[in-house]
C-alpha cells in the first residue's frame, strides 16, 4: 500500500496516472483577486534593496519580527493552518474543538462555519484549511476522510474521499503538507522497508485527476537492529531531513539538510540551487531532548483507522491526536538521538505572498523561535525571531498569522505586519 501520512513527527514515484473523477463542480472558476505577478514583481524589488547582516563569523544575525498588532482574546485546541479571507476575516480549522471559525482579529470575536456532521455542509473532525483560487477554500475534514471545497460565501461544495487510488490501484492518502493556487494537493509519501533515505512528494490535481512525482525529498535517519525476535527500526530523533512546501503558482521549494540552504522547483522541473547559509551546531542536551518530545505531543499525528460497515465495504477515518504531555515520566534513553540538531525544523516550509519560503530554525533549548526567508533565488533575505514557542500558520495580503503555544499547550492566533 502507498501510505501517505501528515504531520507524523515530521512535519513528506508515479508517472502521470489518473483516479476515479473528480467531486468537484464543474463550472469554471475564476481566478484570485490577488494578482501575484504583481505582488512577485514588487518582491524582486524589496528583496533585492538590502541584505542580511552578518557577524564576524559569517552567520546571519537576526532580527526581532517585533510584536503582534492584533493577538485573539480566546485560545484554540489546535491550529494548523490559517486563511485570510477577502474581508479581512480569518478562516481556522480547530480540530481538537471540532469546528470551522470565522475569525474576526479586531473585534475580537469568531462564529462556527458550518456543523459537526457527516452531510452537506458538515464535518467530523476539520484539520486545515488551505486558499485555493476564486478566493475559495480546501477543508480538511478528517473525520469525515474527505477534502471539500468552500466558496467565498462559505457555502460548501463539492467533497472527495481523501483516500483515493492511483492507475495501479495503490490507495493514496490525501493529507496534504501543501496546497497551491489551484488547489492541487502535494502529499509525502513515506515508509517501506529497509528505510529508504528519501521520499517522494507528489502532486495530487483535484480538478485535472492526476498523480505526479514532482521531487524527492531527504528523509530522516534510522537504526535497524537485528535480533532474535526480528528486526527493529528505530527513527533517530533530531536527524537532519529535508523541510519542503508550495507557492501558489505550484513551484516546489525543499529547505536542503546536507548543506543549509533551499532549492526552488519550477512547475516546468527548472531548479534554482540556492545559496548554503553556514550555521552554528548545536548540541543535543537533555534540554533539547526535552523540548523536542514536548512538540512532538503539542502537535499530534494523525492516525488512519480502517474498519469494515455491516455491508461488507472498507471504511477508512482519520482523527487528530496525540496531544498533550505524556502520562509517565520519560526516559531519555528510551530514544535513539542524534548528536547535533539539524539547521531547521522538518515542519512545512510556508512561502508568503511575496514569494519568500519560511524555514524555522532550530535554536538552542528555550530560546525563543525564529525564521530564515529565502527569496525565490535561493538568497536568504531575512532572519527573524520571536519569543516563545511559536508557528507560521498562513498569510494575509498585508499579515503573517502565527500560532503561539502556552505552558498548556493552548494555541493562540496572534496577526503580524507582513515583515
Amino acid at each position: 500500500m502507498l501510505c501517505v501520512m501528515l504531520g507524523m513527527d515530521n512535519q513528506h514515484g508515479h508517472g502521470a496516472n489518473t483516479y476515479a473523477e473528480s467531486a468537484w463542480s464543474s463550472r469554471s472558476i475564476r481566478r484570485s483577486r490577488f494578482t501575484w505577478a504583481v505582488v512577485a514583481a514588487f518582491c524582486v524589488q524589496a528583496c533585492d534593496s538590502g541584505a542580511v547582516r552578518t557577524g564576524e563569523d559569517g552567520h546571519v544575525q537576526p532580527e526581532p519580527l517585533g510584536p503582534p498588532d492584533t493577538v485573539f482574546p480566546d485560545d484554540f485546541g489546535y491550529v494548523h493552518t490559517a486563511v485570510e479571507l477577502p474581508d479581512g476575516h480569518v478562516l481556522v480549522a480547530d480540530p481538537l474543538g471540532k469546528a470551522l471559525y470565522r475569525v474576526d482579529m479586531d473585534d475580537g470575536t469568531r462564529t462556527v462555519v458550518g456543523r459537526v456532521g457527516e452531510g452537506p455542509g458538515e464535518y467530523r473532525q476539520p484539520d486545515a484549511v488551505w486558499p485555493i483560487s476564486g478566493d475559495s477554500i480546501l477543508l480538511v475534514d478528517l473525520g469525515n476522510a474527505r477534502l471539500v471545497r468552500i466558496g467565498p460565501d462559505m457555502v460548501f461544495g463539492g467533497s472527495r474521499p481523501i483516500a483515493v487510488f492511483a492507475g495501479d490501484d495503490a490507495p493514496v492518502m490525501v493529507l496534504p503538507d501543501a496546497v497551491d493556487g489551484e488547489g492541487n494537493a502535494y502529499v509525502p509519501v513515506l515508509g517501506g522497508y529497509p528505510p529508504p533515505d528519501s521520499g517522494a512528494i507528489l502532486r495530487i490535481g483535484t480538478t485535472n485527476a492526476t498523480v505526479d512525482t514532482v521531487a524527492r525529498y531527504k528523509l530522516r535517519e534510522y537504526e535497524v537492529t537485528e535480533t532474535d525476535d526480528g528486526t527493529y527500526v528505530i527513527p533517530i530523533r533530531m536527524s537532519p531531513q529535508d523541510a519542503w512546501g508550495t507557492a501558489a503558482d505550484g513551484s516546489v521549494v525543499i529547505a536542503r539538510a546536507g548543506h543549509y540552504g533551499v532549492n526552488w522547483i519550477a512547475r516546468n522541473g527548472t531548479v534554482i540551487y540556492g545559496d548554503t547559509i553556514p550555521y552554528a551546531r548545536l548540541p543535543v542536551t537533555t534540554a533539547e531532548m526535552e523540548e523536542d518530545l514536548r512538540s512532538s505531543q503539542r502537535h499530534g499525528g494523525i492516525v488512519m483507522d480502517m474498519g469494515v460497515r455491516e455491508d461488507g465495504t472498507t471504511a477508512t477515518n482519520f482523527s487528530r491526536g496525540g496531544f498533550g504531555p505524556p502520562d509517565d515520566e520519560v526516559d531519555y534513553d528510551d530514544y535513539t538521538w542524534h548528536d547535533v540538531k539539524p539547521a531547521f525544523h522538518n515542519a512545512t516550509v510556508r512561502v508568503d505572498p511575496l514569494g519568500r519560503a519560511w524555514v524555522r530554525r532550530h535554536v538552542p533549548a528555550d530560546s525563543g523561535t525564529r525564521y530564515d526567508l529565502f527569496d525565490r533565488g535561493g538568497r536568504l533575505v531575512s532572519a527573524l525571531t520571536l519569543a516563545g514557542d511559536r508557528v507560521v500558520a498562513g498569510f494575509g495580503r498585508a499579515h503573517v498569522y502565527i500560532v503561539a503555544f502556552n505552558e498548556f499547550d493552548l494555541a493562540f492566533l496572534e496577526r503580524y505586519r507582513m515583515p
